[in-house]
């Protein structure tokens, strides 16, 4: 794992937007085309693309930039708000720090829906974005959950789970509370991890978990993120079919990559993103998960040279 990590050609550093430092790296040429990684969450934090992705991506012609949201990963700050408002003036900071008039937007989970309200208000910076197994309708994904878990629950004859699937068909399903309980039920069924893990993407995983710290990252989520995100700017409620048909009016290149492992998607759901964005723009990967940048590593990257030239 030493090699691995110490072989990154990698710039640190850590930015200063209104004395608080912003945790960000960039890999690659700066002339090349530019890249941003967008983390999932809210609460988590851009390690595992970072150290799994970034460099073989600059490796194949691309420039590279990731960071951490401020108030997440390791970009803290007790004084975070939590807003989109908060969360663009930083990434417009990010461009300036890094010298760029515009880039793609790499939209992994919740950070596809920053990419699309980030875009739609600062058209003129974005290039195109890319949404990996991000979230139309946080809603329907609730949805989607609920009734997977609650047939593995019926097969299994699991009548506790059973119960508390009862119990979140009853809830608010505007409250955190629902949201955090359909995420629980979502991992505790394995929906983040392929049914069968490709040798390349078990070589990666192996990588990755044999640094303790680099684990320790990958298992950082903080409370305060989604909190904060829920209560000003109710997250959980977008849907973002009209603002990616605004932003198709303008002629921006929307492209999707899915796993059709990843439990948080009916395959309905991908259909619908497909319809709209174009069969071309739209990759749905067998043995393939959440983590799509793993768990199909070199078709995720054959995509992107593809589209982004």
């Amino acid at each position: 794992m030493k090699t691995f990590i110490t072989s990154l050609s990698i710039i640190v550093t850590c930015f200063s937007i209104h004395a608080q430092s912003i945790y960000s790296q960039a890999f690659g040429d700066p002339t090349n085309p530019a890249l941003i990684f967008l983390h999932g969450g809210p609460g988590y934090n851009s390690s595992t693309f970072e150290f799994t992705t970034a460099q073989k991506l600059a490796d194949e012609g691309f420039y590279v930039v990731v960071y951490d949201r401020r108030g997440e990963g390791r970009s803290t700050d007790p004084q975070a708000t939590f807003t989109f408002k908060e969360t663009f003036d930083d990434l417009t900071n990010l461009y300036q720090k890094y010298h760029l008039k515009k880039a793609s937007l790499l939209g992994h989970s919740f950070g596809g829906i920053v990419a699309t309200l980030y875009a739609e208000k600062h058209r003129e910076k974005v290039n195109s974005i890319v949404l990996i197994g991000a979230p139309v309708s946080l809603q329907s994904t609730f949805k989607t959950i609920i009734k997977t878990c609650k047939a593995i629950y019926t097969d299994n004859n699991d009548t506790e789970n059973l119960k508390y699937i009862q119990l979140l068909e009853n809830m608010d399903t505007s409250s955190i509370e629902y949201s955090s309980y359909c995420f629980m039920h979502a991992m505790q069924n394995g929906f983040y991890t392929p049914k069968v893990i490709s040798q390349e993407a078990q070589t990666i995983y192996a990588l990755f978990g044999a640094n303790e710290q680099l684990k320790l990252y990958a298992m950082q989520m903080t409370y305060e993120g989604p909190q904060g995100f829920w209560k000003n700017e109710q997250y959980t409620a977008i849907d973002l079919t009209s603002h990616l048909n605004h932003l198709l009016e303008q002629h921006l290149p929307i492209y999707g990559m899915y796993g059709k492992d990843d439990g948080l998607y009916a395959a309905e759901q991908v259909n619908d993103l497909q319809a709209l964005i174009g069969k071309e723009a739209l990759h749905y990967f067998d043995h393939c998960s959440h983590s799509v940048f793993i768990d199909q590593q070199t078709l995720f990257i054959d995509a992107l040279k593809n589209w982004i030239k």
